[in-house]
């Protein structure tokens, strides 16, 4: 399915950021939002403000990292305690990278844990990406896999994800420091062949006691939306969704 200018969205919204939009036109006063971490998810962040503030919406915002919560708050919206609420409406984010078979890899921002315990709060998960993060046959070729490990153990968890033939570097920032998540982890980058039993893997890998996480997100997307180059917006959806 694709969406075009004709959308029921407005044409000067469309113009601003079709993409954003099309993923926060499901958000309906009264519910509960979760909003993911990245350049993408800021998008979905800056519309739903956008609406919140021209349609007098009340929703609550729960949000998976430390700077969009920041970015949401300074955009007016209201953020809840996550600790005090079981479950959400609805999950806007973005992707570091999707396939067809609604697979998604998460992870470059270190926020992974987070999202994916917002994914299984909410009724429903949004997925927003550009073309050119749609892979041709399955998530894996071409972008690291985030794993995130304790510092704890580190080299016993590095040796027994060799054992499932996951090799990485850990993570370091543009100073050349260990990158450390806001739950106070490190993260490995690792590389992926892009023909691997994907579930199989994350198995594996939800299995080893350091791994704390990962960007596997096999099962959790229900709609994932993408932006392509000639501006109209592609619909993936879960099959019975």
């Amino acid at each position: 399915m694709h969406w075009h200018r004709g959308s029921s969205l407005s044409e000067s919204r469309l113009q601003s950021d079709a993409l954003a939009f099309a993923a926060v036109e499901m958000v309906q006063s009264g519910m509960k939002v979760g909003l993911g971490a990245g350049r993408t998810a800021a998008r979905g962040i800056a519309a739903l403000a956008e609406r919140v503030k021209d349609e007098d919406l009340d929703v609550e915002c729960v949000a998976a990292s430390e700077q969009a919560e920041d970015l949401a708050r300074s955009l007016g919206l209201r953020i809840t305690d996550f600790a005090l609420l079981e479950e959400l409406d609805i999950l806007i984010d973005g992707a570091d990278a999707v396939d067809r078979h609604m697979q998604v890899m998460k992870g470059s921002r270190g926020a992974m844990t987070r999202e994916r315990i917002i994914c299984w709060a909410s009724k429903r998960t949004v997925f927003m990406v550009t073309e050119n993060k749609v892979a041709e046959s399955q998530i894996g070729a071409g972008t690291p896999l985030p794993i995130a490990v304790m510092a704890f153990g580190l080299v016993s968890t590095r040796n027994a994800l060799r054992h499932v033939g996951i090799n990485g570097v850990i993570r370091q920032d543009m100073d050349g420091r260990l990158f450390i998540t806001d739950n106070g982890n490190l993260v490995l980058d690792a590389s992926l062949r892009g023909d691997e039993n994907l579930a199989q893997l994350a198995t594996e890998l939800n299995d080893i006691p350091g791994v704390i996480d990962h960007g596997l997100f096999i099962d959790e997307a229900d709609i994932i939306l993408i932006e392509k180059e000639d501006g109209s917006i592609e619909r993936l959806e879960r099959a019975g969704l």
